[in-house]
């Protein structure tokens, strides 16, 4: 469940990021995929690092951990997005 929470953060996150920073956009279909990307590694890689807790990483759905997953999620999407806009933008010069 904490994946999927991921997952669905994480495209929001990666729409969220495009609208806001609309040079890096990549699209409705490609932010959507790049924060899908991004938000399952965000909640994987914080899960790792020990903020497991916090990042829903000690399987519990209290509130918390739910909000950990977003939070991460949606950070994880917005961040990749922006790096794989900005590599998209290079490589376009």
């Amino acid at each position: 469940m904490e994946l999927i929470i991921s997952l669905i953060s994480g495209a929001i996150g990666g729409n969220a990021a495009g609208g806001i920073m609309k040079n890096l956009s990549l699209g409705t279909l490609g932010n959507t995929v790049a924060g899908i990307v991004g938000g399952g590694l965000g909640g994987q890689i914080l899960g790792m690092m020990g903020a497991g807790a916090m990042a829903g990483g000690g399987g519990g759905m209290d509130i918390g951990s739910i909000v950990g997953q977003v939070a991460s999620g949606g950070v994880g999407g917005g961040v990749l997005l922006a790096v794989v806009g900005m590599i998209k933008k290079m490589m376009a010069k």
